[in-house]
């Protein structure tokens, strides 16, 4: 099995380099595409694309999952119901940007299963091209041994490239947008949490641009994917002062309604907490990120070192925001200061908070959030209290090392 695989690596990239001279956006047509079981424990996956474009596959496991990644094609418009129909030896098709330039797809698998052929022949005349895969079942050991993904590149814990580290007497804020590209996060109607928080972390960082004096950096500043130890990874690359990440999230229980800040936590300080920090943590594993190998270094290692310093700068800093957001009139969630295990929470060294500025899954939130005036308002909040936090910190930071 594994000189099979081995050939079919050899196969891919050869076809990746024929497509190379193939340039512009391939868009997808979901009346021709779609996802079949057949006999025996085989299943096919068809994408008709409007040209040819170098792609790879390849299968993670925990769970099992086969991604495809396309330099690179368009879905918009197409929603995972014109793929799967119904729910099989696939459960679940998502699919979207993932990096500049490059494109995801990722299969859920509800059993182990292999490509026994792919390929993807282009129409010489239209210029048109059909992706074809054929799965079979396999063994889980079979599967477990194969799956991984490309050596080249780690695309899931590479942040994107950090800009030149600021002065040493700039105050460093990263403003991180929750979710994004393949990954959408919350959705209600034609309105996304990926979309919206992006919208408030551009405006948040060019409030805080104007009052001067701070430098800020997003972990992402488009519609592309980065994984949560990404995310992490850059606050510490440019030496942050403060991490913010912006979310809107949908929750099932709970009183999931009005503004919340959360800290981290190895336990979470309620039911709904839990759930959220689980939804997140999911983030991840639903864009086709390999996190069979990964340890939670920072969660394990540093975790007692936050807590001697860098936890009451971060209590410090959740109670400016609640404090700001509360005097422009939120509105505030009953229990607006909370606490969880969000991976994205997990740098030892720097105050790092998550808002969730309102959940969609609330119709009175969702309103807000759809209201520019009122995101305009909660904007000057967030900065207002990211600045007074800044003054707090630089006069009490002696006396807790102390």
């Amino acid at each position: 099995m594994r000189a099979i695989l081995t050939a079919f690596l050899i196969w891919l990239t050869t076809t990746c380099a024929m497509a190379q001279d193939l340039s512009g956006l391939a868009r997808l047509d979901p009346a021709t595409s779609g996802i079949e079981d057949g006999w025996f424990g085989r299943t096919t996956l068809t994408l008709s694309l409007s040209q040819g474009v170098p792609f790879r596959i390849f299968t993670l496991d925990n769970p099992a999952r086969l991604v495809a990644d396309f330099r690179e094609v368009d879905f918009a418009g197409v929603v995972a119901g014109d793929l799967l129909a119904d729910a099989g030896r696939v459960t679940a098709v998502r699919f979207g940007p993932f990096r500049p330039g490059w494109s995801r797809l990722v299969l859920d698998l509800a059993e182990p299963l292999l490509p026994t052929e792919i390929g993807m022949p282009v129409d010489r005349d239209s210029g048109r091209a059909q992706l074809n895969i054929a799965m079979k079942a396999v063994d889980s050991a079979v599967f477990s041994e194969t799956a991984r993904a490309p050596d080249d590149t780690d695309w899931g814990v590479q942040a994107a490239a950090a800009p030149p580290p600021p002065a040493e007497d700039r105050f460093v804020v990263v403003i991180d947008p929750g979710h994004g590209g393949i990954d959408p996060g919350a959705v209600r109607e034609s309105t996304s949490e990926k979309e919206l928080m992006l919208s408030i972390a551009r405006d948040l960082r060019d409030a805080l641009r104007r009052a001067g004096g701070v430098e800020v950096v997003m972990t992402r500043d488009e519609d592309v994917f980065v994984s949560l130890p990404g995310r992490v990874a850059l606050a510490h690359q440019v030496g942050a002062d403060a991490f913010v990440s912006l979310h809107a999230d949908a929750l099932s229980q709970g009183q999931a309604r009005g503004a919340t800040v959360y800290t981290l936590s190895d336990e979470a300080s309620d039911a709904a907490s839990a759930q959220l920090a689980a939804q997140h943590d999911r983030s991840d594993i639903l864009a086709g990120i390999d996190l069979s190998g990964a340890d939670d270094e920072v969660a394990t290692v540093l975790m007692e070192i936050a807590r001697t310093e860098t936890m009451p700068r971060t209590d410090t800093l959740a109670t400016a925001l609640i404090d700001a957001m509360r005097e422009a009139g939120g509105p505030m969630n009953k229990r607006p200061r909370r606490e969880a295990g969000f991976s994205v929470l997990k740098s030892a060294d720097i105050p790092s908070v998550l808002v969730e500025v309102g959940f969609l899954s609330d119709a009175r939130d969702l309103a807000n959030l759809r209201d520019p005036v009122w995101r305009a308002v909660m904007v000057e909040a967030l900065a207002g209290g990211i600045l007074a936090w800044r003054d707090t910190d630089a006069a009490t930071r002696p006396l807790i090392r102390q």
